[in-house]
């Protein structure tokens, strides 16, 4: 089959589209004809060989992929050959052919095109696990996302509002009327203003109740800055870097602050299998009303695969980068 390959791990110069074996499913696996996949920032972190994919899975590019089902794996019950679905992988979505568990799969709905499909397993269930499963937010409560047109970050608002919570959000000033469109309350230019002060003139002094983050050491003190009594910061990466220099832990003592980092792809099968159908459960009616949808930036043959990592690298996405697969 063809696939996105590496010459070895660098720059995007490095991605090349290649030949490499057919992967053959295995127990409880369907092999998908993927017809769409998107870009997330792990797939620039491990074509650099900063985040290489877990033991056992697919060494190829691409967390996230639409198409339809090809061949069962043994003991695959639940889907046929010819349907349409979409779904979440640990690696390998960069290619014609694709492996995913079955209970890791969704049906494409008939209004629905690849594209839009594509574009939707790993920003959604990221943001759901961060928000529901772990931060646990509650109707009213005021919640600042970072990087809030990202694909991560749009779900993010889009999810906050189906919840009640109150929004704000960081991101450049071009990319607020999106931001506001999506339900964002506030929305701060973060190459322009102080979010800490926003957030607390905002709350009335008391700042956010939770906080998602993807800068890491950058927006570290800050974060606990912003946050007030019983407060919730979730980190999902270190855009920002790894490494503090200086901090007042203080605040974390007085505000009974919680403080957890968190990924997806290394998590266990089951629990990504209960996170896809407690999600899917919560959120198959709001994409049915149209209350949730994916954002799109762009969409790129994967033959210019090259030209979809820089733009994410520029951080000039809104949205998803979705790669059209011949």
């Amino acid at each position: 089959m063809k696939a996105v390959l590496l010459s070895e791990h660098g720059p995007v110069e490095n991605l090349y589209l290649g030949e490499t074996e057919t992967p053959e499913p295995g127990p409880r696996q369907i092999r998908i004809k993927v017809a769409a996949t998107a870009l997330n920032r792990a797939d620039l972190l491990q074509r650099e060989g900063k985040y290489p994919a877990p033991a056992g899975e697919s060494p190829i590019l691409g967390l996230e992929i639409a198409g339809t089902v090809d061949k069962l794996g043994p003991g695959s019950t639940r889907w046929q050959p010819g349907q349409r679905v979409f779904g979440l992988l640990a690696g390998g979505g960069y290619a014609e052919y694709a492996l995913i568990d079955e209970n890791l799969a969704w049906p494409i709905p008939e209004t629905w095109s690849f594209v839009e499909a594509a574009a939707i397993p790993e920003a959604f269930l990221t943001a759901y696990q961060s928000l529901v499963w772990i931060a646990k937010v509650k109707a009213t409560e005021k919640v600042l996302v970072h990087a809030g047109a990202s694909g991560v970050g749009s779900a993010a608002i889009q999810l906050l509002k189906a919840l009640g919570a109150d929004i704000a959000v960081t991101a450049s000033a071009s990319k607020h009327d999106l931001c506001h469109k999506l339900g964002a309350d506030l929305c701060i230019d973060y190459h322009q203003n102080d979010f800490v002060q926003a957030c607390q003139d905002w709350g009335n002094g008391k700042g956010v109740v939770v906080v998602l983050d993807f800068l890491g050491a950058q927006y570290w003190q800050k974060n606990l800055d912003v946050l007030d009594v019983d407060g919730r910061l979730v980190i999902l990466a270190l855009m920002g870097g790894a490494k503090i220099t200086e901090s007042n832990l203080s605040h974390i003592l007085r505000k009974r602050l919680m403080i957890q980092g968190s990924t997806l792809r290394n998590r266990s099968l089951d629990y990504k299998i209960k996170l896809a159908q407690d999600f899917w459960a919560f959120a198959e009616p709001l994409f049915a009303n149209k209350s949730f949808k994916p954002v799109i930036d762009q969409i790129l043959p994967w033959t210019e695969v090259q030209a979809a990592h820089q733009r994410m690298e520029q951080n000039l996405n809104a949205g998803k980068i979705v790669l059209s697969i011949d």
